[in-house]
């Protein structure tokens, strides 16, 4: 693993734009470049603010970032202009608010999303598969997963759950929007 102190020091690594590492990186600062991240390995930080990010694993405080691609992503906050990517895979998304314009997919596949607040313009995906989705607050146009359970979830056209919806209200905003479990149940607290 290799550990970068200062900013400057990460920057002499940067070449054509692009900052590219065969190994495990470690940043003991707040990271703010107009450059793409590419890390063969994990990426440790507290802040990271970057053009595009793609890395195994990120794991960070906050992450702000046109682009994000990685394996496993834990953080507090994920600020992102757009997330797209042809599969998003990870075991666990923690954050503490994921905020996106667009989040755009092929799949998404989650063992658990857990976030205090989910806000999107568009998500949209071929599929979205979560085991479990837990949030305070999950705003988008369509959500699918086999066990929702958040505070307020509003949707445009549909919300479904194979299993149950737990919520202490679920809303749709077109006319005639439906949201429906399967073979569980929508339990309103």
């Amino acid at each position: 693993m290799k550990t970068y102190n200062t900013q400057k020091e990460f920057e002499k690594e940067i070449k054509n734009g692009v900052f590219v590492s065969e190994e495990e990186i470690n940043i003991e600062f707040n990271l703010d470049v107009k450059a793409h991240i590419r890390v063969a390995g994990n990426i440790k930080a507290l802040d990271i603010n970057a053009l595009d990010i793609n890395a195994k694993d990120i794991n960070a405080l906050d992450i702000t970032a046109k682009d994000i691609n990685a394996l496993d992503i834990n953080a507090r906050n994920i600020d992102a202009l757009d997330i797209t990517a042809k599969d998003i895979n990870a075991r666990n998304i923690d954050a503490l608010d994921i905020t996106a314009w667009d989040i755009k997919a092929r799949d998404i596949k989650a063992w658990n999303i857990n976030a205090w607040n989910i806000n999107a313009d568009n998500i949209t995906a071929w599929d979205i598969k979560a085991r479990d989705i837990k949030a305070w607050n999950i705003n988008a146009d369509n959500i699918t997963a086999w066990d929702i359970k958040a505070r307020d979830i509003k949707y445009y056209a549909v919300a479904f759950a194979y299993n149950d919806i737990k919520a202490k209200s679920i809303k749709g905003t077109r006319e005639n929007s439906k949201h429906f479990v399967l073979d569980g149940k929508i339990t309103i607290k």
